[in-house]
């Protein structure tokens, strides 16, 4: 492995430069038309609540399935540069499908598919760029990571005005810019990227036996399964938390109201703000020699979460039948992202470090998997929301990550057995 030169963000290679950007413009067109799918199938194309919310989770379950076998074809036949430019280059045509209304089903498929040979071969690149023993690596995908909400930042912003105000469909073709953005400087910035390994046993490269690495895959799928559970209350927020957003906050600021896409600003705002302060945190805690371990850091996360759900049920219960003030949205959005913060990265980061050699975007793809079926799980959830009170509902949501984070917690001896960083430190 090669370590690129002149490190220029974060401290971090050129080559995290060119993956975050990357990254940055391929989520900006996923929250783009995220920030408008319920709205645009329940207000333009009239589909039930409940329609709309089990097409959303079955849209972003599908967008973290394809990856396990984008992910495989990436290890086995593609190699990561030519998945990513291939899966960029199909999400761009499945976004500007979107602009036409009857190829709304064809079209989501699309971005689906293209997901599934983009999502695991990007991040799958970020250990590649590191020595063995770089102690960076393991900030990188926080760094990483506020790409992906710096394009969640802008996407509600712009595709959300633009959708709101002009038109769904203008909306949607800005996030198709977005994602073909993305697939511009990708193509530019391969010369920063190491050279990737091959992707055949060589001469000297036995090949990998499933019995050397089961302990760690063991470990992984019990990571994913806890995560799933998470995920079917952390991915509301694009869903029925939306939907409360616009039907029971009260967004007026004087005379101007606040456009009901712009709240979902506030956590990828929030990601880039507490990321620098929270990174150097965590550098002087490992310098100190009190570093958390990754599943302690998890639960710890998805307990956060669970307090900020907390807070809304709070909120929507004292409000009765009023409005509630959108100020305890921003305050929820501040507790949710510092919880998230702490779980996603980190499990993110667990996964590509633990990938076994030639297996690392379909390793990384697997993390996508527990994204996939904790989406489905949470569309399947959000159908509760119009046949539930809504305090209830929030509790409901809270006790879900308060059992993510148990699980979490409860896998923290076996986490540390198999992940290098910890192997060596006292229980």
């Amino acid at each position: 492995m090669t370590t690129a030169p002149e490190p220029t963000w974060f401290g971090q290679p050129r080559g995290l430069t060119v993956l975050f950007l990357t990254n940055m413009w391929e989520q900006f067109s996923y929250y783009g038309m995220r920030a408008l799918l319920v709205y645009y199938m329940t207000k333009e194309l009239l589909l039930t609540q409940g329609h709309s919310s089990f097409v959303y989770g079955a849209y972003t379950a599908c967008a973290y399935f394809t990856p396990i076998v984008g992910g495989v074809i990436a290890d086995r036949l593609l190699g990561k540069r030519r998945a990513v430019i291939l899966g960029a280059t199909i999400m761009a045509i499945g976004h500007f499908m979107m602009a036409f209304e009857p190829l709304f089903y064809a079209a989501l498929a699309t971005i689906a598919i293209g997901n599934g040979l983009f999502l695991p071969s990007l991040p799958s690149q970020i250990n590649d760029l590191y020595t063995a023993g770089d102690a960076r690596r393991g900030w990188a995908y926080n760094v990483y990571y506020v790409g992906i909400n710096i394009g969640g930042f802008l996407a509600p912003l712009i595709c959300g005005t633009l959708g709101e105000l002009y038109g769904w469909h203008y909306g949607f073709g800005a996030a198709g810019v977005g994602m073909f953005a993305g697939l511009i400087i990708y193509v530019w910035g391969q010369r920063y990227l190491p050279p990737e390994p091959p992707r055949a046993p060589t001469a000297d490269m036995p090949p990998m036996r499933w019995a050397d690495h089961k302990g760690t895959f063991m470990v992984l799928a019990a990571v994913a399964l806890s995560v799933t559970v998470f995920r079917g209350a952390y991915e509301q927020v694009g869903n029925t938390v939306a939907l409360w957003a616009d039907t029971g906050l009260d967004r007026a600021i004087g005379g101007w109201t606040i456009p009901m896409t712009w709240f979902q600003s506030l956590n990828p705002l929030l990601v880039m703000l507490m990321t620098p302060p929270l990174l150097a945190y965590w550098r002087r805690r490992a310098d100190a020699g009190h570093d958390m371990a990754p599943a302690r850091r998890m639960a710890l996360g998805a307990l956060v979460v669970a307090g900020a759900y907390l807070l809304l049920a709070a909120v929507e219960w004292g409000s009765g039948e009023a409005k509630a003030p959108w100020f305890w949205f921003a305050i929820f959005f501040a507790i949710f992202t510092f919880g998230e913060l702490l779980i996603l990265p980190t499990g993110l980061g667990l996964f590509a470090r633990l990938a076994p050699p030639r297996l690392g975007a379909t390793t990384v793809a697997a993390w996508y998997l527990a994204i996939f079926s904790g989406s489905l799980s949470a569309g399947l959830v959000g159908m509760l929301w119009s046949h539930t009170g809504h305090a209830a509902f929030f509790a409901l949501l809270s006790g879900i990550a308060v059992a993510a984070a148990l699980l979490l917690r409860s896998l923290d001896r076996a986490v540390r057995r198999v992940d290098p960083t910890w192997v060596a430190k006292a229980d």
